[in-house]
């Protein structure tokens, strides 16, 4: 019903009252970012800030889900901040770490601590030991790149600590963060 409404008031020329009442729920698909992208596609004029915060507004609770869309929109720090406030799948912000780490090194060092910080809380689809170890690579890969690779190590090191006695991501990184003298007296090998 909303799509029709929608065609029936862009088909009048009424564009802006389009989007405003019908925009964002006719052009809901099966993902947050094909969302995004129908939207920005079906409203070319409206900037892709304006739309990821209009769909935003529409999802509260769960601003982190819109975190692939703010990516792909070249918006960072919207992307990051939308993915601090809520949690966004850790194999999402490790990805985004990796695939970034070059053009944008301090957006992936943010991706990668993102993806440890909901690690460490608990949240992921069948999580193992390398999900935790490559959002830790990336991270510091990015890190590298960005001339931070002490103070991330230093961030991960205390993010981690703050795991319950035994955790998962503690447990997998445990060893590796305990080496801090030996990392920084070589290169490091992530």
């Amino acid at each position: 019903m909303d799509a029709l409404c929608e065609e029936i008031l862009l088909s009048s020329g009424f564009v802006e009252e389009a989007y405003e009442r019908y925009g964002l729920t006719a052009n809901r698909r099966g993902t947050y970012l094909a969302t995004f992208r129908a939207v920005a596609k079906r409203y070319p004029h409206k900037s892709a800030s304006q739309i990821l915060a209009d769909l935003v507004k529409t999802t509260p609770g769960e601003e982190g889900k819109w975190f692939a869309a703010a990516k792909e929109a070249g918006l960072y720090d919207e992307a990051l901040a939308l993915a601090s406030r809520t949690p966004c799948d850790p194999k999402t912000l490790t990805r985004a770490a990796r695939d970034l780490a070059e053009e944008h090194p301090a957006f992936a060092v943010g991706a990668g601590m993102l993806a440890l910080h909901w690690l460490v809380q608990g949240y992921g689809y069948e999580i193992t030991s390398a999900d935790v170890w490559a959002a830790y690579v990336n991270a510091m890969k990015a890190a590298e790149k960005n001339g931070n690779a002490a103070q991330t190590r230093q961030r991960i090191r205390e993010l981690v600590a703050g795991d319950v006695p035994g955790g998962f991501v503690a447990t997998v990184l445990g060893r590796e963060l305990g080496r801090e003298r030996k990392w920084s007296q070589r290169s490091p090998t992530c």
